[in-house]
């Protein structure tokens, strides 16, 4: 649950306080996060499932509203991760650490600005990284994409039961490239429910009776779509299979009406950069991502 930090003094002072974020606040949550839906759109989705069960292996999300007296001016949540509201101004940022205290794990994945001083906060506290990296955000629109051709000997379609253990080993392996912890190992069954819960939301490139390829549209809403998970298998990579797995992610997209696609990569992976800026990803935004422990 939601600590409270006392917030009657800071709403006297005109301060910026906060409290858990509720049904009650929901409309106002939503509507603030749509002024910039490009930049909040992880965190509308999260605002927009408050109250209903999440997927099998997730948690339920918890979100905090942040206050100036009676204007709302900022959004966060705690879980699953730890992000705030775009263009969170410093004192919408000192309104949101007080709910970070006690948070022994976790992680961040928030605008570099605001990123910076809550990992600084974490820090102090004793917290150690277990990752710490700056991703960039791209975004394509329609009338900018150059996405590949639905032609090929490789079949693109969707995930389906059947493909989870090679899945189980995608999430796995990508872990490990990126040098993080592997849950699999501590809760194999845990794990699987994770990826078994996200079965839905994936796209697969097979070749050869072999899937080669999955991406994840973990948010499919009018305002944006947000692309994870982005994985291919290491002996089918360099064959144009990840162009194409993302292409279909975004033509599908784009044909439900979503106003744009995003995703983000990793500062410094010129592969994966190139590879979206030829389907006409544009950088928009600069993410703070660190895995932190006690």
């Amino acid at each position: 649950m939601i600590r409270r930090p006392p917030g009657d003094e800071r709403r006297r002072l005109g301060l910026v306080s906060g409290r858990a974020l509720t049904r009650r606040d929901q409309s106002a949550a939503l509507d603030f996060l749509r002024r910039d839906a490009r930049g909040n759109l992880f965190l509308l989705d999260l605002a927009s499932a408050l109250g209903e069960l999440p997927p099998p292996g997730e948690s339920a999300p918890e979100l905090v509203s942040l206050w100036r007296r009676r204007e709302l001016v900022g959004v966060g949540a705690v879980r699953p991760c730890i992000v705030l509201s775009a263009g969170a101004p410093g004192d919408v940022v000192d309104g949101f650490l007080p709910f970070l205290d006690g948070f022994l794990s976790g992680l961040v994945k928030t605008p570099a600005e605001a990123g910076d001083t809550i990992w600084g906060r974490l820090a102090a506290a004793g917290r150690r990284a277990l990752v710490d990296r700056v991703e960039l955000a791209h975004v394509l629109r329609e009338e900018g994409a150059r996405l590949a051709p639905v032609e090929g000997d490789a079949a693109v379609r969707e995930a389906r039961a059947a493909d989870l253990p090679a899945l189980v080993e995608a999430a796995r392996a990508s872990l490990r490239e990126e040098g993080r912890p592997d849950p699999f190992e501590g809760d194999p069954d845990g794990f699987r429910r994770w990826v078994r819960g996200r079965l839905p939301r994936a796209c697969v490139v097979e070749t050869r009776g072999e899937v080669a390829f999955v991406g994840y549209a973990d948010v499919r809403r009018a305002e944006g779509w947000l692309l994870q998970g982005v994985y291919t298998w290491p002996a089918h990579r360099r064959r144009g299979l990840a162009r194409r797995g993302v292409s279909a992610l975004c033509r599908r997209a784009f044909a439900e009406g979503a106003d744009h696609v995003q995703l983000s990569v990793v500062e410094g992976n010129d592969a994966a950069a190139g590879l979206y800026a030829a389907l006409g990803f544009r950088p928009f935004g600069r993410l703070r991502t660190v895995l932190f422990g006690g």
